[in-house]
């Protein structure tokens, strides 16, 4: 028996969210539908600008977790926050969802982690993060006993930019493979994916790295190309397994030349696609840990990815567990 099924891994932050026009956007120099990396001073300034907003805990990874817990599936976090009023917001909503969450408050500087959320007409949303206290995460916060009774440990793309983070993975990926565990990761984005494209490669091909997640848009931008179905073949041949979302045409999973494609869940009305490809995680894990087969992992997924697009924020607001049941997915 293991104690957890998945152990996720990332940037702890406090997502503000709020509503916008285009023109905001474009006046403030915005990429559109990307993750904007920011200092302090460009937070302090968007912040200010920002109108009325709701604050969340968020960072992709503790997304995931959060979801995998409102399955039922046993959680765990690693993710790094300050001693300051965000972090103890932070550390008592991951908690409050069920998930192990011990990595240890550093100082009050840097502070820690936000992200400015804004999201257009529609519903797409515009990412503008200050990693903070992020930044800090290093070796000395992995627990190993947490690493070696996690099914799956599973990393966001995001956490690649703080240099003492990726040593932080490499030794995650090196005592799940000695417990005869497996290593996920999800591109994040496919501006993350231009940055740390070899590296990404690198994980995969060297077996550091199993289960891979990615949307349509990273697959494409991490084998360089216009065509859907060679991006697929190729992330086929360089990792165990994949899921890669397809907005509104569902999810396409692949293992080896399997080819499993998955419809979105229809939805009544798209709110904000913030945490949709968490969710999306979150289910297709969680039913991985459970042993379902891999078109039900990819429901599952959608399942959760649909639901939280028909909400503002990340985090589910109702029960993944109760609404599996509902849709036959228990």
């Amino acid at each position: 028996m293991t104690q957890f099924d998945v152990l996720t891994i990332g940037n702890a932050i406090v997502d503000i969210i709020s509503r916008c026009e285009d023109r905001f956007l474009e006046e403030n120099a915005i990429v559109k539908g990307a993750m904007n990396l920011i200092d302090a001073e460009r937070a302090t300034k968007l912040y200010d600008m920002m109108g009325p907003a709701v604050e969340a805990s968020g960072g992709s990874a503790g997304n995931t977790a959060a979801g995998i817990a409102s399955f039922g599936g046993k959680a765990a976090y690693f993710g790094k926050v300050a001693e300051d009023q965000l972090g103890t917001i932070f550390a008592h909503d991951i908690r409050a969802q069920g998930v192990h969450y011990k990595t240890m408050a550093k100082g009050t500087e840097p502070p820690t982690a936000r992200c400015m959320i804004f999201v257009t007409d529609d519903s797409e949303r515009s990412m503008n993060t200050y990693l903070g206290a992020c930044v800090e995460f290093g070796p000395e916060d992995v627990e190993p006993e947490v690493v070696a009774e996690a099914k799956v440990t599973y990393f966001e793309g995001y956490l690649w930019d703080p240099p003492r983070a990726k040593q932080a993975i490499v030794e995650c990926a090196r005592i799940a493979h000695e417990h005869g565990r497996e290593m996920s990761m999800t591109l994040s984005d496919s501006f993350c994916v231009h940055r740390y494209r070899a590296e990404f490669l690198d994980l995969m091909r060297s077996g550091t790295v199993d289960i891979v997640f990615a949307n349509r848009q990273e697959a494409l931008a991490l084998y360089e190309t216009e065509d859907f179905e060679l991006a697929l073949d190729q992330i086929a041949k360089d990792c165990k397994l994949a899921a890669v979302t397809m907005s509104e045409d569902g999810a396409m999973i692949v293992k080896g030349s399997e080819r499993i494609h998955v419809p979105a869940t229809a939805i009544a009305e798209l709110v904000d696609t913030t945490g949709a490809g968490d969710l999306f995680a979150s289910g297709f894990l969680y039913g991985y840990t459970q042993g379902r087969s891999l078109e039900d992992c990819g429901k599952l997924g959608c399942l959760a990815a649909g639901l939280v697009i028909q909400q503002i924020g990340p985090r589910p607001l109702a029960s993944l567990k109760d609404a599996a049941a509902e849709a036959g997915l228990a």
